[in-house]
């Protein structure tokens, strides 16, 4: 679901946009549905892996750190006008693409991860980490594209193709890799200019 909400709020944004349809109510609406897909619904995954491997009774609620960062970082958004063909700190749907990704790696397994990727402390650290990327000033590439040619978005034609082949190559063990290629890219890209 986490995906299939990613589609569409790629598609809503471009939809208004297109439309030109943008309204003040339009963005707390979609803030409101990101809350609920990229923060609470990766949160709660997080918050179940802990709770099935740990004895602990508060260990578990470090996954909705996801929720209060996330909806720090959604107000930011809204109000920070630097955040245009660059976002500064990790967009909602990276962090949650990476969270979703995590108990699909587990069940297939791959290179025998599963008790490495349900570790609580590993999870924990997951959840902390992501959520103060949320919250941070690094400036990450918008993947927004305002048109369709070749040199303003060759940065983001490039990462697009780095993450198919990744996927190509991994399937979903490689979604969390694309979003660390994502920001070390974002990084790289602000340290060259």
């Amino acid at each position: 679901m986490i995906w299939l909400g990613a589609l569409f709020d790629f598609f809503d944004g471009l939809a208004a946009r297109l439309l030109k349809a943008a309204s003040p109510i339009g963005k707390d609406l979609d803030s409101l549905a990101d809350l609920i897909t990229f923060c609470f619904l990766p949160g709660s995954i997080i918050y179940v892996l802990i709770d099935q491997n740990s004895s602990s009774l508060l260990l578990p609620f470090i996954g909705y750190l996801l929720v209060i960062f996330g909806a720090y970082r959604l107000a930011k958004f809204n109000n920070d006008i630097r955040q245009g063909d660059a976002f500064y700190g990790l967009p909602v749907p990276s962090s949650a693409i990476s969270v979703s990704a995590l108990p699909i790696i587990a069940v297939q397994d791959p290179a025998s991860l599963h008790n490495f990727i349900l570790h609580p402390l590993l999870l924990s650290g997951i959840s902390a980490l992501l959520s103060a990327m949320m919250v941070s000033n690094f400036k990450l590439m918008s993947l927004k594209f305002a048109n369709l040619h070749w040199r303003p978005n060759r940065h983001r034609y490039l990462l697009v193709l780095i993450g198919l082949v990744l996927f190509l190559l991994f399937k979903v063990v490689a979604l969390p890799i694309i979003i660390i290629t994502y920001v070390v890219f974002s990084i790289a890209l602000n340290f060259s200019k």
